[in-house]
């Protein structure tokens, strides 16, 4: 191999959520910072959540109102 042409390795990088969890990891940057982790992401978790950066969940229920979720259940179970 080539010697000076890798990165230099973090046996101990940071990684900082958004949610305020951290860990340590192995990388190639000395501090990562993530807006979703596993303590928070809802997959893991089993909870709903809005993951917007942009604002479009905001438009969304400017749009459609917050009930929108709640009729299209209610549709559902009425089809079933």
């Amino acid at each position: 191999m080539k010697e000076k042409i890798h990165p230099k390795y973090f046996a101990e990088a940071t990684v900082s959520c958004g949610c305020g969890n951290t860990f340590t990891t192995g990388s190639t940057v000395e501090k990562i910072t993530v807006e979703i982790c596993s303590a928070c992401h809802p997959f893991f978790t089993g909870t709903q959540k809005f993951v917007d950066t942009a604002g479009r969940v905001e438009k969304f229920q400017k749009k459609f109102g917050g009930d929108y979720f709640k009729n299209m259940k209610k549709k559902a179970a009425g089809k079933e």
